[in-house]
Order: structure tokens, then sequence, then C-alpha cells
């Protein structure tokens, strides 16, 4: 009965509508370097821009107190758009940062593309075409922009295949980028640098894959188990990531993310019910790592990965999210025996004593720790569809 009900949520959600329209996508900026002058080609979300959202802190316009703004915004013809623009754009130049040997620059706007209005229900994306003159001499120059703005991905043009990327957040800046020729990145230094993003993919910033991750090992405290299921997510994951990645599979995350959000539901009851045969539940793991990989690669997909970089980074993020489970299932453990250490000196009553039993602390923990997983999966489930 309990794979019946998953096979119809699954269908039913992959005939639901999007409900996705109002994630809050980072930022791309296209930047060239010269010796004399800068020109960037950002493209974003000018109506979260113009309604002074804080996309740091958000991850859906839905979530901010100026959503109504954002809105009307969103529902405002190009030609009224670019009056708002122009308007408001002394104070966004102030934060399109731009360095040089630690002085700002501000950017002259000389261009926009704005879309018609279109479906009000999507995102329409924007396009600023901003430049500077650079100071005289070669020092190198740094580009960002306020912490405001939320996520930027910054590609150097002009170097062909290697040239350099970055993905910012919390206002960072680029590395130098030098005026004369084109910053490059060896294999090495962009499979480190995927290991981190990878990482911080899993921890601190995917709760839903956090969640899921516990549900496999609240399944069970032996290691077989775990080791079968994680193997077995990791497989799969690998497999979807690196076939979106090269563009051989695309599902929109309409479809993809409020699946996810089911397969926490899934795992989170099984656990609840126990006694789920190993291998049957091995197999289901696989098939609901195929589709976290395919959310691994809608982030992935955000810092416009380079054809001659595409097997490092892949594999440096694979690494970090690895390295993001592992912490998450160590971590878990520990508060379980920690837990059960504090148990074994605490002045317990007879009836209260079995829970110094490492088994039995793991179980209790595992049951309300399922129960709260299913509930978030639920929650998260109804508002990625109808929300």
């Amino acid at each position: 009965m309990t794979r019946l009900l998953a096979v119809s949520t699954a269908l039913f959600l992959f005939a639901a509508p999007g409900v996705r329209a109002h994630e809050i996508d980072p930022g791309i900026a296209d930047v060239q370097v010269t010796e004399t002058e800068i020109t960037m080609s950002i493209q974003l979300s000018l109506e979260s821009i113009l309604a002074e959202m804080d996309l740091a802190a958000i991850t859906d316009t839905t979530q901010s107190p100026v959503e109504q703004i954002y809105a009307e915004l969103r529902a405002t013809d190009p030609a009224t758009l670019r009056a708002e623009l122009e308007g408001f754009w002394p104070r966004m130049q102030r934060r399109i940062i731009i360095e040089v040997n630690g002085d700002r620059i501000l950017p002259e706007l000389v261009g926009a593309s704005i879309p018609e209005v279109g479906n009000f229900d999507l995102a329409r994306s924007s396009t600023l075409n901003l430049r500077a003159d650079l100071p005289e001499g070669d020092d190198p120059v740094r580009v960002g922009w306020a912490a405001l703005y939320g996520d930027l991905v910054v590609r150097q043009v002009g170097g062909g295949e290697d040239a350099y990327t970055a993905f910012l957040s919390d206002g960072d800046l680029t590395a130098p980028l030098p005026r004369l020729e084109i910053r490059t990145e060896s294999a090495w230094a962009v499979f480190a640098r995927y290991i981190i993003v990878g990482f911080e993919h899993i921890v601190p910033l995917g709760i839903d894959h956090i969640l899921f991750v516990l549900g496999l090992f609240f399944f069970s405290l032996h290691l077989k188990p775990i080791l079968f299921q994680v193997s077995s997510f990791t497989v799969a994951h690998t497999i979807t990531l690196a076939l979106a990645s090269l563009g051989l599979v695309s599902i929109p995350t309409s479809i993809v993310e409020p699946l996810i959000a089911a397969s926490i539901v899934y795992v989170g009851v099984e656990n609840i019910r126990g006694h789920v045969n190993v291998m049957a539940r091995t197999g289901l793991v696989f098939v609901f790592g195929l589709l976290h990989g395919l959310g691994f690669a809608s982030v992935l997909g955000d810092f416009g990965i380079t054809a001659s970089h595409f097997v490092a980074a892949l594999l440096g993020f694979n690494v970090g999210v690895e390295f993001g489970q592992l912490a998450v299932i160590f971590s878990a453990l520990v508060l379980i025996l920690v837990a059960v250490r504090f148990a074994m000196i605490a002045p317990l009553r007879v009836e209260e004593q079995p829970v110094r039993d490492t088994q039995v602390m793991y179980r209790a923990v595992s049951v309300v720790g399922s129960i709260l997983i299913s509930l978030i999966g639920a929650w998260w489930t109804i508002e990625r569809i109808f929300l």
C-alpha cells in the first residue's frame, strides 16, 4: 500500500503545474577587462532589485515582505520598468562593485534589455550592460555586487575554455582579473574549489538533502544497511548529475523539487514502519538518488562550467557532496552516542534505564526524527506544488 501511494503521488506530481516560478536565481555577469576599460553584461531579476528585496535572506520572492512591490513591477511593461531603472540607478550603481587596487570605480549604465511581461508566473530575466574606465597602469580588477543582491556568477569572457569563472555570495569579490591577459585556472584549482561548493550545498545550504540523508541513517544503526543505501544514493545522483550537466537529461525543477520532498516523506514513513527489506529499500534509494542528482545539477549549472574544466568541476562537486553527507551521518551518530553517555551517568528511574542502551536510544531518536522528517517533507511537497 505504501509503495502504491508513492507511485500515485509521483504521477500526481508529474501532472502538477510549475511550482518554482518565484525561486531566486543568481545573477550572471559576463565580464571583459581591457587595458583601459571594463565592460559587464549582467543577467538578473530587475524587479527584485528595484523592489529592494534582500535576496541573500530568501530563496523565493514570496518570502519577502516587499513581495507585493515585486509583483507590481513584474506586471510592468518594459518601457515603464526602464524608466524606473533610470531613477533607481544612482542607488544601484553604488552596489555594483568594481575595485582596482582597493579603490572603487562607479560603473556607467549603457544599455538595458527588458523582455515583455509575458507569463506573469515566471521570473523575467533582464540584462544590464555596464562599462567603466580604468585608471592608468596595469593593476588588476576585482568585481562583485552587494550582498543584498544575492548570489552572482562571474564569467570572464574572451579567454576560451580555460577562462575564469566564480560563484560569489555574501558580497564577495572575484579574484584579481588581469588587464593584459585572461585569468585562467588549472584543473586542480577547479577541483579543489568545487569540493567546497559541493560540501556547502549539503552543509549548510541543502536542508532537503540533509533531511534525506538523516532518513537513510535512521533506517538502521548497522553498518551494512547504511553502506548499501549511501552507496546506492551516491551512484544514482552521480549518474544524473553528470547527464544533466552535459545537457543529456533535462527535467523541470517544477517536477524535480516536489519529488525530492516526497522522497523525504517516503524514507521517513518507512523508518517508522520498520522491518523493511534492505535490498528493496536500497533500490528505492537509488531511484530517489536519481532525483537528487537532478537537484544538484540545477545548482551546478548556475556556475557556467567551461568544457575543459567540466570533469574536474563535476568530480570536485561530487566529492564535496559526499563529504557533506558523511558529515551529516557522523554528526547524528555522535549526538546519539553523547546522549547515551549522558544517560549512563544520569540518575534514571528503573523504567527509564533502557535508554542507556545505544540501540534503544537510536530507535527512540530515529522514530521521533523520522516523524519530524516526514512532516517537514510533506509540508515541502504541498508548498512546492501549490504555493
